[in-house]
Order: C-alpha cells, then sequence, then structure tokens
C-alpha cells in the first residue's frame, strides 16, 4: 500500500438520488477490489470496511489497525474517520461468539447513531448484512449512484488514465518489437533470440514492461490466428508467421487504481488480402468512431458510424444480430474499472465532457482470424482527444 497525505475534500453528493429512493443516507461495505468505495472515500484496504453517506453527515469505519492510515490518506475529515472499537465490536463478538453477526451489531449502532431509518445499499451488498439489517430498518437495494459521476472524469483522473495509458504503449510497443525482430522457420513458427515465440513469452514481456511502469495486467490477451477470430481467444502456445496476432492490454496503475485499455493487431509476414480488407475496413471504422465521438452526440451514433463504415465496406455487424463479422458494442467507459459507463453501444447516452471511453472496432471470421484496433478517447468540449499515440501498422 501506498502512503501520503490526501487533501481533505467534500463528500460525494448523493442527495438527489437518495431523496429519489426515500433514503437517509447510503451504505457500502467493500474492500480493496470495491472501485466505488474507493471512489467515495480514496481509501482502500485488503480487509473489508464500511462507508456511510448521508445527510447528516459521512462516517469512515475501520478497524483500528487501519485508523491512523486513513487518516493519512481518505479524503474523509479526520473526525468522521471511527474505528470498530468506538463501537464496541470486541464486547460484541464475545457476547455473540460470532464475529460476523458483531459486526452487523456495529453497523446498526453506527446507523442508530445517525438516525437513519431507511438505508440504501447498492446490489452486491453483502447478503448477512443485509439480512441482518432489514429486523430493525428498512433496507432498500438500489443501483450505485456514483454511476453518473464516475462516468464523468476530473482533470486529475484523465490525467490518471493517460498514465496508465502510457503505460499499455510500452508495453505493446516491446510486444510488437518481439514479432518484428521474429523470424519463422520452415514450419512458420516465429523464432526469436533462437526460441520458439509464444503467447506466453511475450505475456511475460509485457508483464514486465507493464511493472516497470507502475502498473500491472491481468487478463491480457495475446491472440494468433483462429485464436483471434474469438474477441476474448487467448493463446499461449506458438505464434505463427502470415496469421493475424491481436493484442490487447488494459492495464490497471498500481497507485492511482486508473486503467488504460488499446489493442493491436499485427502480422509477421504477407497478409492475404481478406486480411488485408478487413485490417482497412477496421481501422476506417475506427477513425469513423473516433471522428464522431463529440459532446451533444448519442453513444448509439457513434456506434452506428462504426457500423454503417462496416457494412457499407462489406462485412457483417452486431447491428443485424450477425454472429460472425463485427460482434460486439463498439466501446466502453474506463475509469476505476476497465468496463464502467458510458457504454458506446445502442443506447441513448449523450456524450459530454469529461467522458473517456474506447473506440475498439473488429471483425471476426473462423477459418480466417480477427482484426481489432483501440484507442481510448477523452470527450472534450468541442471534439475528443486521443490518448494513444501509437501508430497503427498491420504488416510487421
Amino acid at each position: 500500500m501506498h502512503s501520503f497525505k490526501s487533501n481533505k475534500t467534500s463528500k460525494p453528493n448523493i442527495s438527489e438520488i437518495l431523496q429519489k429512493e426515500g433514503a437517509d443516507g447510503y451504505l457500502m461495505h467493500g474492500n480493496i477490489h470495491d472501485a466505488d468505495i474507493y471512489y467515495a472515500t480514496h481509501f482502500l484496504a485488503s480487509d473489508s470496511f464500511s462507508y456511510l453517506l448521508c445527510a447528516a453527515g459521512e462516517i469512515l469505519l475501520v478497524s483500528d489497525m487501519e485508523k491512523e492510515r486513513a487518516d493519512l490518506e481518505s479524503r474523509v475529515p479526520d473526525e468522521y474517520i471511527l474505528t470498530t472499537s468506538a463501537f464496541d465490536y470486541r464486547g460484541k463478538a464475545k457476547t455473540f461468539k460470532n464475529g460476523t453477526l458483531a459486526y452487523a451489531m456495529v453497523l446498526k449502532e453506527m446507523l442508530t447513531r445517525k438516525n437513519i431509518r431507511k438505508i440504501a445499499v447498492s446490489y452486491d451488498f453483502p447478503a448477512y448484512y443485509f439480512d441482518q439489517l432489514r429486523n430493525d430498518f428498512d433496507v432498500i437495494l438500489i443501483k450505485t449512484p456514483f454511476e453518473k459521476n464516475r462516468a464523468v472524469k476530473s482533470e486529475s483522473e484523465i490525467n490518471n488514465i493517460a498514465e496508465s495509458q502510457n503505460a499499455a504503449e510500452k508495453a505493446m510497443e516491446s510486444a510488437v518489437s518481439m514479432i518484428r525482430r521474429s523470424v519463422p522457420n520452415d514450419s512458420g513458427a516465429l523464432v526469436l533470440d533462437g526460441e520458439i515465440l509464444t503467447g506466453e513469452r511475450i505475456l511475460r514481456e509485457i508483464d514486465r514492461a507493464l511493472l516497470e511502469n507502475g502498473c500491472v495486467g491481468d487478463e491480457t490477451i495475446v491472440s494468433c490466428g483462429e485464436d483471434s477470430a474469438n474477441p476474448h481467444g487467448k493463446t499461449l502456445g506458438t505464434l505463427f508467421a502470415n496469421q493475424p496476432i491481436v493484442f490487447d492490454i488494459f492495464p490497471q496503475n498500481k497507485h492511482s487504481r486508473y486503467f488504460g485499455d488499446m489493442t493491436r493487431t499485427v502480422i509477421k509476414g504477407k497478409a492475404s488480402l481478406e486480411l488485408l480488407k478487413m485490417y482497412e475496413a477496421v481501422r476506417g471504422a475506427q477513425e469513423a468512431g473516433v471522428a464522431a465521438a463529440k459532446p451533444g452526440v448519442s453513444c448509439q451514433d457513434v456506434h452506428n458510424a462504426v457500423c454503417d463504415y462496416l457494412e457499407n465496406a462489406g462485412f457483417h455487424t452486431y447491428r443485424s444480430g450477425s454472429k460472425v463479422g463485427f460482434i460486439h458494442t463498439t466501446g466502453h467507459g474506463v475509469g476505476l474499472d476497465i468496463h464502467e459507463m458510458p457504454s458506446v453501444s445502442e443506447n441513448n447516452h449523450i456524450l459530454e465532457p469529461g467522458n473517456v471511453i474506447t473506440i475498439e472496432p473488429g471483425l471476426y471470421y473462423p477459418g480466417t482470424g480477427g482484426i481489432r484496433i483501440e484507442d481510448i478517447v477523452v470527450i472534450t468540449k468541442d471534439g475528443c482527444r486521443n490518448l494513444n499515440r501509437m501508430e497503427k501498422i498491420f504488416e510487421v
């Protein structure tokens, strides 16, 4: 865990959502894997902790062990950071001989102190605590109230995403360089420095490059040949010449927690006319999607621009229900989660400055292979800004 002095800032404003639901407050319970709780508190811990947000104030509830670090790192004012000992957790645990039940009693006492009668929780709130709380409170399930706020990024958030994207580019450059420097043997397998080049070997190089730039990658895609005809297909074994190789890298920065996301497709040797046509169509569709992404335009308009381009080039699309060709949506929001709002698909969400989205059309045909190209763009007041600088070259 990093340690730094946080700038204490005002609590998130979700009053309109709580008023609509008739709730007195919103209760969260999560840990290092919960992007919402980090967004609300700027604090993470391996062990689960709780956060209450209401009109009467807020409480960040942590263990005694995490109190000092929460004072330093979280955005919550120190006087609102409480420990479980303030609610006699240990005494309750001895009484009930059940630590989980004792924590539920702590949550009840915390809500009572804040005069909460009706509390909202998210769909993924722990079932046990939900069941315990509803014995004494009116508990309602709602979608995350931070969804809309998180969709519009601040300048600092955009900088965080750009930093992760820069790491992705460095890793991508290393991966493509390995393909460029490789040579095919008599069977068409790629060889680099005297060893067969495998997807697993390139994944190790990608991980190294990401770590050197403060990021980690999970589920990174290296996909060759027939595997590339599946959008999430992976090739751990031998990579071959004259077949498309898709690299999809989406790292998370270890410090800021924000993601990047980019995809490139390359081929070692000469591409067939069919693959060349596919690549040029995807590249043109990606450029059409980027050109369409601007404030006041719906996500559906951007998606349609991509589909129109591919269909005019003679390819099948997701829009027409095809099972081959372009078989997924155009993109998604990126931030503290790799997939978040807005979804660049058949929906009427209107893009606004601060939205950060991917534009990633692809074509996938079993027996031929797949092509995908992806950049991240930031919606600005008069268009969009592409966070990617890396060139798009198919034959390397």
